[in-house]
């Protein structure tokens, strides 16, 4: 799914108008009975709903929304600011028609605290929508204040008001803090960035039947990473393949007290499908790793940590889990680094090193995959002032270097040379674990190994992860999840693919 900015989705927008010759009305109620659809699945028992309107088509989309739901025998109560009825012309036409209904009341933003709002109830915010380019001020201000202080279910219509859509919103402003965000068509950038999607909480993508033509036509270096993806890049089995096919994984891992994470990067590699699975660890965590993945084969990399690193014929790497920062694993890593010509995963510790020897990240093979989370990324190259603007410096180095860069967070970003974003919506707070990073090294350097393009690879296997974290959260909760329980669901997910 493309991701688009503003300015494009209204172009969009004004593009299906024309083709469709239909008026823009026509789509204000397509979305407001795609709105009321999926409030009467989720709060069916809801008795009474709060709308809150602007004057432009978000206030629009809530006129609507309110006659549609006082249809479907909610109570419902709209609030709008009755001093300043300067509405655009389709908010104007529904709010008309709203008036002619009797048992709807409609009141002022100021006579909000007369009502007795309780915790099962909804308050919806139709006050802005995604052309809001300033703070919310005035009357509208202090609405959002008092709303943010209501013990009720919140729901955001388009994108929370307030909210900017495709940047990072100042720290000073007024944002309606939503527990759902029932969005148009696409996602917005603000809703996959920790700074802004805190006051977002659980995103709803809606259809409203915008052109396709127009969608494909248009221009995009964002995308969503969804299943329509997922299943153009995933490569079936041939029946009489053998491992020969499927190639040699090496995860290059782990040191004194640390072998853990070398036997989750391990066990991950074997579940996702590699041929032959090498791991080079040192002899300490050799007894550990034959017994914890027998499937495996050991090459010994040194005593307590790794001082050797020899690899096996055509042998795809993954580096880094639990290797430690020894001097003499410092100076074998750098050695290996330099003398690869392959493209390899490069994770941990190994970016650790790398940080400090900022000078060997030209010598690293094309299209490799580097995998930082923030305070990796910020030792690696630099701080930023937010995660907007740490994209945009990923972006750059990616080009630079000619290297993907996977920014682990909430949405996990692939960023590739070629500047394009791709955006992973799959996963959980349950991941936030130690062991979840070796996990995901595993799998991105098994799908390496079976001949997936490095952009494939990171995007497949970033998406896997995810996927194979939400499976194991379902199963028992974010709380108990532990990184072995992705390393169980990962064929879980092969299923859900091949089905």
């Amino acid at each position: 799914m493309k991701l688009f900015t503003s300015e494009q989705i209204l172009k969009i927008e004004e593009e299906t108008i024309k083709i469709e010759k239909i008026h823009s009305l026509n789509l204000m109620e397509r979305a407001a009975e795609a709105l009321k659809s999926q409030i009467i699945e989720d709060y069916k028992n809801c008795e009474k709903v709060f709308i809150f309107c602007g004057n432009g088509n978000n206030g629009g989309d809530g006129f609507a929304l309110a006659r549609l739901l006082h249809y479907e025998f909610f109570n419902v109560k709209i609030f709008c600011d009755l001093e300043n009825l300067n509405f655009k012309e389709n908010a104007k036409i529904n709010f008309n028609d709203l008036k002619k209904i009797k048992d709807i009341s409609i009141n002022d933003f100021s006579e909000v605290e007369k009502f007795k709002i309780d915790k099962n109830d909804l308050v919806i915010d139709a006050l802005f929508g995604i052309g809001l380019n300033r703070k919310i001020e005035g009357k509208s201000g202090e609405l959002v204040n008092i709303l943010n202080e209501i013990n009720a279910i919140k729901i955001a219509v388009d994108i929370p008001s307030g909210l900017f859509s495709d940047e990072i919103t100042p720290d000073d402003f007024i944002i309606f803090k939503a527990d759902k965000t029932v969005s148009f068509q696409f996602w917005k950038k603000a809703f996959l960035y920790p700074e802004t999607g805190k006051f977002c909480g659980e995103i709803k993508i809606l259809d409203i039947g915008l052109s396709h033509k127009i969608i494909d036509s248009e221009i995009s270096r964002n995308f969503i990473i969804d299943d329509i993806l997922i299943i153009s890049i995933y490569k079936k089995r041939n029946d009489f393949s053998n491992k020969g096919n499927f190639g040699n994984s090496v995860i290059i891992a782990g040191s004194h007290g640390k072998i853990g994470a070398a036997v989750l990067a391990t066990k991950a590699a074997l579940r996702s499908g590699s041929g032959l699975i090498f791991t080079i660890s040192p002899e300490c965590g050799n007894f550990i790793l034959q017994t914890s993945a027998p499937e495996a084969m050991f090459i010994n990399g040194g005593e307590n940590h790794i001082t050797n690193i020899e690899l096996p014929k055509n042998a795809v790497c993954g580096i880094g889990p639990g290797l430690g920062t020894d001097e003499e694993t410092e100076k074998c890593v750098l050695n290996f680094l330099k003398n690869q010509t392959k493209p390899l995963v490069i994770d941990a510790d190994a970016l650790n090193i790398i940080s400090k020897n900022k000078s060997i990240l030209k010598s690293i093979p094309e299209n490799s995959i580097l995998t930082p989370h923030p305070k990796e990324f910020e030792r690696l190259f630099g701080i930023t002032q937010n995660s907007f603007d740490r994209t945009d410096l990923a972006l750059k180095m990616a080009k630079e270097l000619k290297l993907i860069i996977v920014l682990k967070d909430h949405h996990t970003q692939i960023i590739t040379p070629q500047q394009d974003v791709f955006y992973n919506i799959t996963g959980n707070s349950g991941m936030a674990k130690g062991g979840s990073g070796d996990v995901l090294t595993g799998i991105l350097t098994s799908l390496l190994s079976q001949k997936y393009s490095s952009k494939n690879a990171a995007i497949f296997g970033v998406w896997l992860h995810g996927k194979a974290g939400d499976f194991a959260a379902e199963k028992s909760s974010k709380e108990s999840l532990l990184p072995v329980d992705l390393i169980k669901k990962i064929g879980k997910v092969f299923k859900y693919i091949q089905d």
